[in-house]
């Protein structure tokens, strides 16, 4: 019951009503927050009756309007400018100065630190991509380091977890294409491994992902469908050569068992192309041999021809066509034609460095939207692939350009690939080589 409080004000009687004491049990605004509703609390308060606090809104409205409220009252992004226009300014600033933004404020940190910021720079066409080379010096330490086209400086990175910092015959791929993946491999003291680590280059942060099924070194691996795939090398014990093979999908973030390999191998090259993982390399007596995976049907048949016979490595998949080395500075390319099923085309820079270590070509990558030549001594070749027709075996060094030489490394990274490089020949090799875009 209300009780009514006589109370006397400018000489007039008036009545004061007081709020009802609110039970503990019987208030639905005591209820753990989690039930959300007046109907989800009932079930576990039978009884209880509606709260009559006027202010106590049950269904969470107030706390909504609570939380608009507060970002209404937040700083600007940008001081007069609504957020979303301060938001179409800041997508707008070069990838390289984006670490320096996150140090702004709170406010700004976070939103560089999410999906929706690169998002929408990869939907409107500003996500820059960067070169990422994985480099064995020459006391066999593991590292990297990031080159940037459109400054053409080599910028740093944060060291690669330690499981990583010597390890041997490891895999390495992009997913989603910013997120660049390190898995399996052999430690020097521990053997082979399952381990999974992978780097975000939104954050510049490394994370651990779920281990692989099974321990393997010098494997194949690749990406279909943003799935990693994984197959075939060794592991130490009766059986060396390995023929399983295993997936990662990352919106499910799992491993899974695929069909095994018809053969164990110890891939030394693979591609995939029309849809299809093309692999070759060594079986358990070191013969050549060759397999491909259709993802579709999950099997694997063995395959032969001119498309694994005349293949060399380093190669690439790129605009429907399958580029290879044909000489060691990769300034001359094989192109394969399968209606022949031949490798007769090809491309050619008419300017060759040489069969030095040093200018070993080391990589091919997708470069925005070209092919890139990724040598030892940390130089860069631009060819342009997107009109075969036209400069295949006509004009096609007009198709070639340096984007980065040892004389335009510009930073004291640089320099410290110069002196690894040395004028006697190389002391380290790049490892891997892949492109991640934010």
């Amino acid at each position: 019951m209300e009780r009514a409080v006589p109370e006397r004000l400018a000489g007039h009687r008036v009545v004061r009503v007081q709020t009802p004491l609110v039970d503990s049990v019987s208030c639905y605004c005591r209820v753990d927050a989690g039930l959300k509703t007046v109907v989800g609390a009932r079930k576990f308060v039978p009884g209880a009756k509606l709260c009559l606090q006027p202010e106590i809104v049950p269904n969470g409205t107030k706390l909504r309007n609570t939380h608009r409220q507060r970002n209404r009252n937040q700083a600007p992004l940008l001081p007069g400018l609504p957020d979303d226009l301060a938001i179409a300014c800041l997508i707008r600033v070069p990838r390289v100065e984006h670490q320096n933004l996150r140090l702004v404020c709170k406010r700004w940190n976070k939103l560089l630190c999410g999906n929706y910021f690169y998002s929408l720079r990869k939907k409107l066409g500003m996500a820059e991509e960067w070169v990422y080379v994985i480099k064995r010096d020459r006391d066999g330490k593991i590292s990297w380091h990031a080159f940037d086209p459109t400054y053409q400086i080599w910028r740093s990175l944060p060291p690669v977890p330690a499981d990583y910092s010597e390890a041997l015959g490891f895999g390495c791929a992009v997913l989603s294409g910013c997120y660049l993946y390190l898995f399996g491999g052999k430690d020097p003291s521990k053997g082979s491994m399952r381990r999974v680590v992978f780097y975000n280059a939104r954050t510049n942060k490394w994370h651990r992902a779920p281990d692989m099924l099974r321990r393997r070194h010098f494997f194949g691996s690749c990406v279909i469908n943003n799935c990693l795939y994984v197959a075939g090398g060794e592991c130490e014990g009766n059986q060396r050569t390995l023929r399983s093979a295993e997936v990662y999908d990352p919106n499910r973030n799992r491993w899974a068992s695929i069909t095994e390999m018809n053969t164990g191998m110890i891939p030394f090259i693979g591609v995939v192309y029309e849809g299809k993982w093309f692999l070759k390399g060594l079986d358990s007596h070191r013969q050549v041999m060759s397999e491909v995976y259709a993802p579709t049907a999950n099997t694997w048949s063995t395959v032969s021809g001119a498309i694994v016979t005349g293949w060399r490595n380093p190669s690439i998949s790129l605009n429907g066509r399958i580029y290879a080395s044909d000489c060691r500075d990769g300034c001359m390319l094989r192109v394969y034609e399968p209606a022949t099923d031949s490798w007769d085309k090809f491309m050619d820079s008419k300017n060759h460095l040489g069969n030095a270590q040093a200018f070993e070509a080391a990589s091919f990558v997708s470069l925005n939207g070209k092919m890139g030549i990724i040598r030892n001594n940390m130089s860069i070749s631009l060819v342009d692939v997107t009109e075969p027709v036209n400069i295949i075996e006509t004009n096609s060094a007009r198709a070639w350009e340096t984007l980065a030489g040892k004389g335009q490394l510009k930073n004291l990274v640089a320099n410290l690939w110069s002196s690894i490089a040395g004028r006697n020949g190389v002391k380290g090799h790049i490892v891997h080589c892949q492109v991640l875009q934010a």
